[in-house]
């Protein structure tokens, strides 16, 4: 019985040493095509590169993320599942009063990946050209403007439930099932007003498909330098700001974290993924230890749940 626990303790780092032995699949809790997915396969194909196995995205969107959250929860923890987590992750803990799992202790950090603001578009019909444009319509008629978001609970949701908040309008929340039917709908005339991410608009912006009124991060995005920003616009004190990052599930070998954490900050750190990720709206971004990951994630869960109490937002 001591041979055989002698051999298990022995084994543990070997097995790290040459995983991966097979694919990893990489759970990104949002539909395909959208801010976060797009991203998410231009790093995870670089780390396909790096692991020398492939790193198979599977798209399980919806309910502001929990779905994919929960799948990953559950799975094993040998390394061969992984998660995006982002801001969204704790946006939905904050909103709902159970969720099958622990938002932070049903996961082990690997690292941050990037970091982006949104932007707020409206579809041209609407006859708005700026952010006062929109809030002196919005309050002509109050609740009669829809805004679309990703989900309940998406960042999305909150980004638009804490703007109407601080500007002192009330908007109509309709929540979809992802990024991609946000955008047709947006396109189609469907819907007037969304805040999504910048990867996934640039092109329909640049098209005049959709107008720019304004960017949520506290400065302006090199992608849409003439747009200013939410604050600069009129709604002072405004900033909201995704990332994304990777962890595994709750149990992650030790060997296995600190190997995913090194070749995620190889592929992060390479000139060309700067570019690639600009390119789509996005800027490489990382902690230098798990553990310095894990703190960002504590402070995030907690700054969430308090924009989530100020905003008023809820789930609907």
């Amino acid at each position: 019985m001591w041979a055989a626990a002698c051999a298990a303790i022995h084994a543990a780092p070997a097995v790290a040493q040459i995983y991966p032995v097979k694919p990893v699949r990489m759970i990104i809790p949002f539909s395909a095509g959208g801010a976060a997915d797009v991203p998410g396969r231009i790093v995870m194909q670089q780390l396909s590169a790096v692991l020398k196995q492939q790193v198979i995205v599977e798209n399980r969107s919806g309910a502001g993320s929990t779905i994919g959250a929960d799948i990953a929860a559950k799975s094993a923890p040998d390394g061969y599942t992984i998660f995006m987590i982002s801001n969204t992750h704790f946006v939905s803990a904050a909103l709902h009063k159970k969720l099958p799992y622990d938002s932070l202790n049903d996961f082990t950090p690997v690292t941050q990946i990037t970091s982006a603001p949104n932007v707020l578009v409206v579809h041209p019909s609407l006859p708005v050209k700026s952010v006062k444009d929109l809030i002196a319509l919005a309050k002509a008629r109050p609740g009669q403007i829809d805004y679309a978001s990703s989900g309940n609970g998406s960042t999305q949701h909150l980004t638009g439930a804490l703007f109407a908040s601080m500007a002192g309008i009330r908007l109509t929340h309709i929540p979809y099932r992802g990024s991609g039917p946000v955008t047709a709908d947006l396109l189609g005339g469907q819907v007037m007003v969304a805040f999504p991410g910048i990867a996934g608009m640039l092109a329909h912006i640049k098209s005049g498909k959709l107008r720019p009124l304004g960017v949520t991060g506290a400065k302006r995005s090199p992608e849409l330098p003439n747009v200013p920003t939410i604050a600069e616009a009129g709604v002072k004190g405004y900033e909201m700001v995704a990332w994304f990052g990777v962890a595994g599930p709750k149990g992650l070998p030790r060997e296995i974290q600190m190997k995913l954490h090194a070749d995620l900050l190889r592929v992060l750190k390479a000139p060309e993924m700067g570019g690639s990720l600009q390119a789509v709206g996005q800027e490489p971004a990382w902690q230098d230890t798990p553990e310095k990951f894990f703190d960002f994630m504590k402070v995030e869960a907690t700054k969430w749940a308090k924009v989530v109490k100020a905003s008023g937002a809820e789930i609907n």
